[in-house]
């Protein structure tokens, strides 16, 4: 029987934004098969650098690893959209030495992750949801330089990837600008079970989900 564990931040572990309603794991365990489980070891305000020690709690049985992480990352770099720069070659150094040292923290994460040898899928940062349009595109370009390291990464090893920009598009997807909401927890569930239950999580070709 497959054990799903979810791993990394608040896109998992969002029962505190919910209002009450249904959170990500628990509606993932709802859309599971019989006999099938479901562990969160995802901790709000996690980043790259926190999946090894939630790894450490690993259930003995999991078989299936879900990783969402990178939007604190991103959110801890978020100044970057107000500093000045004399040029637009200088902005590009700013956001290329951004990627760079995100990608050493995401990579160390995969890394940890694929020595367990099971199957593991990634998740991208969706876009958010911030009211000032002129804010969401500035979020939403700068947020590609994150989902770029992440999708390189699952492709250069073989991975699948939840991109969480299509899952999660529509305004009631969002609990607040950053958060899901459980309508938005429910797309991401939906994704999660039918990626595993189709046999599609496993580390055997790059594969991009979209819904």
């Amino acid at each position: 029987m497959a054990h799903i564990v979810l791993l990394g931040d608040s896109i998992f572990d969002n029962a505190r934004y919910t209002e009450g309603g249904p959170d990500v794991i628990s509606q993932v365990r709802k859309l599971l098969p019989t006999g099938w489980r479901a562990s969160l070891l995802a901790l709000d305000g996690a980043t790259a650098e926190h999946v090894p020690s939630q790894l450490q709690n690993l259930p003995p049985d999991a078989s299936h690893l879900v990783l969402s992480v990178g939007g604190n990352d991103a959110l801890m770099n978020s100044s970057i959209l107000y500093k000045p720069a004399d040029s637009m070659s200088q902005a590009l150094a700013s956001l290329a030495d951004l990627s760079q040292g995100f990608e050493e923290k995401y990579r160390r994460a995969v890394g940890v992750c694929r020595q367990l040898r099971l199957p593991l899928a990634l998740c991208t940062i969706y876009n958010g949801c911030f009211p000032d349009g002129d804010f969401q595109r500035l979020v939403s370009t700068a947020l590609m330089v994150f989902n770029d390291v992440i999708l390189r990464v699952g492709i250069e090893f073989g991975l699948a990837i939840i991109d969480l920009r299509f899952v999660c598009s529509s305004t009631a997807d969002y609990a607040n600008p950053i958060e899901p909401s459980s309508i938005g927890g429910a797309k991401i569930a939906r994704a999660i079970v039918d990626l595993v239950s189709e046999g599609h999580a496993g580390n055997v070709g790059a594969r991009v989900v979209i819904t």
